[in-house]
């Protein structure tokens, strides 16, 4: 018996599952008009028999790659759909965007795999449960950028070092002589906001400066966020002298709980943000902030997506991240 006959066809698969061959053939091409019971009866046989489409991926190719982001109006996103966009550009591809807007919205799955995608990148946007599986069986290759909560090791990731980054901004601060140095990040659920706090803890802690957690504030990357938190820490009885802010969006809400508060920086109050993005120069005095290659980041991701690692490659690239020093720091009075 020949390899191409042992194969598993979708005749097989549609008598097994109990449908038409046309079903079988919607629910491996993402089609939306088939009963959720019986696409995941029908995937589970796919998977569970091995399905395999004829063909590769480089006869297939559509030349299109799916970014998938949690949200497209922050100067983060701008930077990493500009880089997703010029390496794709450069492999003679386009890129489709689709915003979450943080909803749980699986929807984008059955729209990538109708269309063959070359590739999707996920950015700070979740991977549904199922959502590997089923970009898998259709033979399509995904990386996490700046990956949310939990995920499997065998998925490749590019990130950066948002732990190493958060210990060289408070280091920074400690250096200046500060002591209460608050700390806001993000969403507790992403993991670039639980390794930048970690990161501040680390600093602390090798200060041997002991860390006060009504000083550290889970939020979102927002301006609105930073201002909220801000606010908390500030009207702390013994309020922090420096905030180390988790994105530079986050450093402008500070900036301006502090300026509503008639407070100077950086002579009454230090603030240190992280991104590096544009507005960092144009706001007044300029963030001190923690640069991250965000272009670069969603380069190497394409890249991945068009050419999947080997086993004997990393999964995992992160990034270098640096301390760009402006103005928003000094010593406290």
């Amino acid at each position: 018996m020949t390899t191409e006959r042992a194969r598993v066809t979708i005749a097989e698969i549609a008598r097994e599952a109990g449908v038409s061959e046309a079903t079988v053939s919607k629910v491996l091409n993402g089609r939306t008009e088939v009963a959720p019971a019986t696409r995941a009866r029908v995937q589970d046989l796919l998977d569970a028999r091995g399905y395999e489409r004829r063909g590769t991926r480089v006869e297939e190719r559509t030349g299109l790659i799916d970014l998938v982001i949690s949200e497209i109006d922050t100067p983060w996103s701008m930077d990493v759909l500009r880089g997703a966009e010029q390496e794709a550009r450069r492999a003679g591809a386009a890129v489709v965007v689709t915003s979450t807007e943080g909803r749980d919205d699986a929807s984008w799955l059955d729209r990538v795999t109708a269309r063959r995608s070359d590739g999707v990148l996920l950015a700070l946007a979740p991977l549904p449960a199922g959502g590997a599986r089923r970009l898998t069986a259709a033979g399509i290759p995904f990386v996490l950028v700046d990956p949310v909560g939990g995920f499997d090791p065998a998925i490749p990731t590019v990130g950066v070092t948002n732990w190493a980054g958060a210990l060289a901004a408070t280091e920074h601060l400690i250096g200046l002589g500060h002591r209460r140095i608050g700390a806001i990040t993000g969403p507790p659920e992403l993991v670039c906001s639980q390794q930048r706090v970690e990161g501040y803890r680390a600093a602390l802690g090798r200060a041997g400066l002991p860390v006060d957690e009504a000083l550290v504030r889970f939020g979102d990357f927002r301006p609105g966020g930073g201002a909220e938190q801000a606010r908390t820490l500030l009207d702390l009885p013994d309020p922090p002298t420096a905030i180390f802010a988790g994105s530079d969006l986050q450093a402008t809400g500070v900036y301006a709980e502090a300026h509503r508060r008639g407070l100077r920086l950086p002579d009454q109050l230090s603030v240190v943000g992280f991104d590096d993005v544009a507005l960092c120069e144009w706001v007044s005095p300029a963030l001190t902030t923690v640069r991250q290659p965000l272009l670069e980041m969603a380069r190497i991701a394409i890249r991945t997506v068009l050419d999947p690692p080997g086993t004997d490659q990393p999964l995992r690239i992160e990034l270098a991240t640096s301390l760009v020093t402006r103005e928003s720091t000094a010593p406290p009075r």
